[in-house]
């Protein structure tokens, strides 16, 4: 997943998990933002009837009865004022039932006493319970709708902050990594951002490519230098041996030794050749303007090596029937690319096996597979044939481990995507996917 698809649901289900717990909480924090609306309104009424007392004297409102008492319409509101006991002092809100013309209503009662002209008296002043909660649900679907409406504009604002924070990060794996091929030979410009760890990891990237680049012209050059270098050696070597082997005064056990000798320095001239392939591929030093058909190629290498099948008597089939004219190719490495694989095929099949070559055509592009019955590769050597130098432990015939290296040069000098699956004892299959770019039209 990516980090902007992960800022993303963290940031979504934080917000949702916001709402959640406010709306679990939003009855108990109505409830207390009414109770304590409640409890202010009801001082405030205390302080109002305790001021006209001050200022207009007790008897407006007993008018010389013993008590006062008055409840608006409804019966929602009540006050009372009559005189207290002496000696207590009452100051307290608590919820409590009342009878109003018989009526038994609960109210919320605010219970205060003090004294005029040294008399005490209490002051009694409710709200009926029901008046009080009517609020509750609209104020909870108020607050709800606000808090809703927050949680969208801020979702809105961290998105776009998020995406316009990252955005240099994504800009860094496009212009960087993204359908980037080795080497890195174009250039690309550094990327704008004024966050440090963004434009630190851009510059790193760039020095560490620049570091693929000079160590991979090293070996490069290394490998080109060396492989022409050793075929002049080579060649002199082998012709003086060919002359010894000529010479009439030497015993047979030395002419066995000297072509013993030979068979080993023909394998250090194929090595050689092969390294000196490989790096005349990398250097890109062969014209891809051919055009060629599959079939044609896989019935050049059948061909050319059909005494090798029959040697094992097997099978071959080939089932190329889409088989798409190839254009901007190499004809010659595209023949060595089937000859490699197919060889392969024969190489390590068994007796009396079978070699199956298949093509179609995917919504990816081009594919071509060739599928052997023979020993099959290890799921732990899977990923290491195309190294340079490396050998299956299958097979006492193995070869110097260059020929699938070859194989992997071809295809990346023509962006052709290599695969293997293979079974030990059950076979291998290699998958050769041709871009769409080079095949226009299908045949």
């Amino acid at each position: 997943m990516k980090l902007s698809s992960k800022l993303i649901l963290f940031i979504t289900s934080s917000k949702l998990a916001v709402v959640l717990l406010f709306i679990v909480l939003l009855p108990f924090l109505v409830d207390g933002i009414v109770a304590e609306y409640t409890t202010y309104s009801l001082r405030r009424q205390q302080d109002k009837v305790i001021k006209i007392v001050q200022q207009k004297g007790i008897n407006h409102y007993l008018q010389s009865d013993d008590s006062y008492g008055s409840y608006t319409m409804l019966k929602e509101e009540y006050i009372a004022l009559e005189p207290a006991a002496k000696g207590i002092t009452i100051d307290t809100i608590k919820t409590a039932q009342r009878v109003v013309e018989q009526d038994t209503l609960t109210y919320r009662i605010l219970m205060h006493t003090f004294n005029f002209d040294q008399k005490p008296y209490l002051l009694e002043i409710g709200k009926t319970i029901n008046s009080i909660n009517q609020y509750n649900k609209p104020l909870q679907r108020t607050a709800l709708y606000v808090l809703v409406g927050l949680i969208i504009a801020s979702l809105l604002f961290d998105l776009l902050f998020t995406r316009t924070l990252i955005s240099p990060l994504g800009k860094i794996i496009k212009s960087k990594l993204i359908n980037r091929k080795f080497p890195f030979k174009d250039y690309s410009p550094p990327v704008r951002t004024s966050t440090y760890d963004f434009k630190y990891l851009d510059e790193s990237l760039v020095l560490l490519m620049d570091q693929i680049n000079e160590a991979f012209e090293k070996e490069r050059e290394f490998t080109a230098n060396a492989s022409h270098e050793l075929m002049t050696p080579i060649s002199i070597l082998q012709n003086k041996m060919e002359n010894l082997i000529g010479d009439e005064q030497l015993s047979d056990a030395v002419i066995l030794k000297i072509v013993e000798m030979m068979k080993t320095l023909n394998r250090l001239k194929k090595i050689s050749n092969a390294l000196l392939l490989i790096s005349r591929i990398e250097n890109e030093q062969f014209v891809k303007s051919d055009a060629v058909k599959p079939a044609d190629l896989v019935n050049e290498v059948i061909e050319e090596i059909s005494h090798r099948l029959e040697e094992k008597a097997l099978n071959i089939e080939i089932k190329l029937d889409r088989n798409p004219l190839l254009k901007g190719v190499n004809h010659d490495l595209l023949f060595q690319l089937f000859y490699n694989l197919i060889n392969n095929a024969i190489k390590y099949n068994v007796d009396k096996g079978s070699i199956t070559i298949t093509d179609e055509l995917t919504n990816k592009g081009y594919l071509v597979a060739i599928a052997d019955s023979g020993i099959g590769i290890s799921a732990e050597e899977q990923g290491f044939i195309f190294d340079r130098f490396r050998k299956t432990n299958l097979s006492e015939n193995v070869g110097h481990g260059l020929g699938l290296s070859i194989v992997k040069s071809i295809c990346q000098y023509h962006g052709i995507e290599i695969k293997v699956s293979s079974e030990v004892h059950k076979g291998s299959t290699f998958s050769l996917l041709f871009p769409s770019e080079l095949y226009p039209k299908i045949i």
